[in-house]
């Protein structure tokens, strides 16, 4: 058996066969000196004027100006805090320009995702945002009465935006550029769109068209129009600064993107596809892979599901392994769970008719159910074997696909419960299939949702 390491904290090792081949994203150098690197990064940035210029010039104008900074939620790991945290050099500088502590407002850009507990964003963020006295607030993109409409795009959304960052006179942007199964990459546009959009902007950005397109997939901006529409809407409510960051995966900043919004974003998504798009020789009978950071909830782990297919046959076996820890519900909306539950019951093809259909009314986070059918028009329901510790009983019941807790009977809390399913998995594999394992090809992905594998 080949011994690796478990991507979850406090759990033991993994066991894989011997014949089971490993992925992992091709290693970047790690920035040294990160502190310095960060401050001259603000001052030399990508296509755009150093921070200290742009946060003067709005001060210059109008001396009351105003600052907004949007920062990712706990489900991307963007260094906030520490020695390489990206926040407070910023907060610095603005504070260096004239800016006082009121005037400062750091956003949660939370998309559709639940509000940050406020003892999960004082671990996030740098204490001294809180030293400082900084106004911290969670985008709400239900509350109507805290966005402005801004106008629509040229494919017809109407564009509604958080009014606290509209209302801003400086607007930054920050957060992590990584591979995205539907943007193409992460980062730049979409701390805007869709980090501070209303709920009802999302029903034509995240509906099933745009979803459906081929060119809606890892590691491609050209020609990708849930990239393009996030973009259009970013423009339009503007950005002046953005401060974006490539992580390995031990989460040690490889790269630092910082300037324009486009020329700095280009920059670091033409940076992270020679180190994220890995090339396989064949496809798999059995891809195991994890969740990684950002799967505190099931509707996080379609990301590393959808990952999964550049190297998954069809017909095969997906086994996922997820540690989610999500304070507000570990599967996800109830609206997330509606909608996979009519996948459960109605399958990948029809769903995806149910929800294309003219008389289908939007659901918000359909379009998360939409990347799962991608993974079951490959492979039935029963090929794939999900575990998470906590995601157990009837939690598990809205969920497609089976419960790897079926193969093991360890305690959610035993450090070696991981390994133990996914060995009762592997030879519930084996016994279905009527071969053993080393006659089978077995990949592990280490890097879960993060590396982009592809078969020739």
């Amino acid at each position: 058996m080949i011994r690796t390491d478990n991507p979850f904290t406090g759990y033991g090792p993994l066991y894989l066969p011997d014949n089971c081949s490993v992925i992992r994203m091709n290693e970047a150098p790690v920035v040294e000196n990160i502190a310095q690197a960060i401050k001259q990064a603000l001052r030399n940035p990508i296509g755009s004027r150093p921070l200290s210029e742009i946060a003067a010039s709005k001060k210059a104008a109008d001396p009351a100006a105003t600052a907004v900074i949007l920062v990712s939620d706990n489900t991307r790991p963007v260094p906030y805090t520490g020695e390489a945290g990206i926040l407070m050099p910023i907060v610095d500088v603005l504070l260096s320009c004239g800016f006082s502590p009121d005037e400062i407002t750091v956003l949660i850009a939370t998309g559709t995702h639940r509000a940050m507990k406020d003892d999960e964003i004082r671990r996030m963020l740098d204490p001294r945002v809180f030293e400082l006295g900084l106004r911290v607030v969670n985008h709400d993109c239900r509350d109507d009465s805290k966005l402005v409409n801004i106008g629509k795009t040229r494919r017809g959304t109407e564009v509604m935006i958080d009014s606290l960052y509209m209302q801003s006179d400086l607007k930054i942007a920050t957060g992590l550029i990584e591979s995205h199964f539907m943007a193409g990459a992460s980062g730049g546009r979409k701390a805007v769109c869709p980090g501070v959009i209303g709920e009802k902007t999302t029903y034509l950005f995240h509906g099933p068209e745009l979803m459906a397109d081929p060119n809606s997939r890892d590691l491609l901006i050209e020609g990708n129009p849930v990239h393009q529409e996030s973009l259009e809407v970013a423009l339009m409510a503007g950005v002046d600064f953005l401060a974006n960051v490539t992580l390995n995966h031990r989460f040690e900043i490889t790269g630092l993107f910082f300037g324009d919004l486009q020329a700095a974003h280009i920059a670091g998504v033409d940076f992270i596809r020679s180190f994220v798009g890995v090339k396989v020789p064949r496809r798999s009978d059995i891809v195991i892979t994890n969740a990684g950071f950002v799967g505190i909830n099931h509707y996080q782990c379609a990301k590393c599901a959808v990952a999964s297919l550049g190297v998954l046959r069809e017909g095969g076996w997906l086994v996922i392994l997820a540690d989610n820890t999500d304070a507000g519900d570990i599967v996800g909306s109830l609206r997330y769970k509606t909608a996979l539950g009519l996948l459960k019951i109605f399958g990948p093809e029809g769903y995806l008719r149910a929800i294309c259909s003219p008389d289908w009314t939007f659901l918000p986070d359909q379009w998360q159910v939409q990347q799962w059918a991608k993974v079951f028009r490959r492979i039935p329901m029963d090929h794939l074997i999900f575990f998470s510790p906590q995601l157990t009983g009837e939690r598990f019941e809205p969920v497609p696909g089976i419960d790897g807790h079926r193969f093991t009977d360890a305690d959610p809390c035993d450090p070696e419960c991981f390994a133990k399913a996914l060995d009762g998995a592997l030879r519930a594999i084996s016994e279905a299939e009527g071969r053993p394992l080393s006659e089978m090809d077995i990949t592990w992905i280490a890097d879960g949702p993060y590396v982009v594998p592809h078969a020739d």
